[in-house]
């Protein structure tokens, strides 16, 4: 039955593939199967991903045969088309797929990065707390005021209700006596 095909057009094997003839389908793929092959492994480079985009798409032909309009080319062009392209879009998705891949690594190590900072910065903020803490208030609550609720030394002078050269001294002292303790934790 097979030797019937070997003298038919490739629009008669396209209108038998649409009857369901499986050896019509045969007949094409011994046409051009080898060079849509060829085709598709140097695109992809890859026999395995190769060997899949042809079957894919002589699955297609044989689901939908209508697909080929033999007004607008050859069997042959259609199927290599189709192969390139199959191809094409594989290479894309996969370059997208390891892009994405990459994004997503480098997105995890700086979101690790920013952890491991955030706990380094947490853990100097509650060192400096600590040692602001063991401040006399009068040296503390100036400190704070400046540094925390961002108030300059007259806002500072006007919220204590104390003159603005006292505010700097305390400020002053406080903060080489918190140098002094945060020189002994080594933050």
């Amino acid at each position: 039955m097979m030797e019937h095909w070997k003298e038919a057009s490739d629009t008669k094997l396209v209108l038998a593939v649409a009857r369901f003839e499986q050896d019509a389908l045969a007949e094409i793929y011994r046409r051009h199967g080898g060079a849509m092959l060829a085709l598709a492994r140097r695109v992809l480079n890859s026999p395995g991903l190769a060997e899949e985009v042809v079957q894919e798409i002589f699955i297609k032909l044989w689901r939908d045969p209508t697909r080929y309009d033999p007004e607008r080319g050859s069997l042959r062009s259609f199927l290599l088309a189709a192969a390139h392209s199959k191809s094409v879009d594989i290479v894309r998705s996969e370059s997208a797929r390891k892009a994405r891949e990459e994004r997503e690594a480098r997105l995890a190590v700086i979101s690790k990065d920013d952890v491991d900072r955030e706990i380094v910065e947490l853990s100097n903020s509650e060192t400096v707390r600590a040692a602001l803490n063991n401040l006399a208030e009068t040296e503390r609550r100036p400190i704070e005021l400046a540094y925390f609720h961002g108030l300059t030394y007259k806002e500072v002078s006007v919220v204590l209700e104390q003159p603005e050269g006292t505010i700097k001294s305390r400020i002053r002292s406080g903060l080489k006596r918190l140098s002094v303790s945060l020189a002994e934790v080594e933050i």
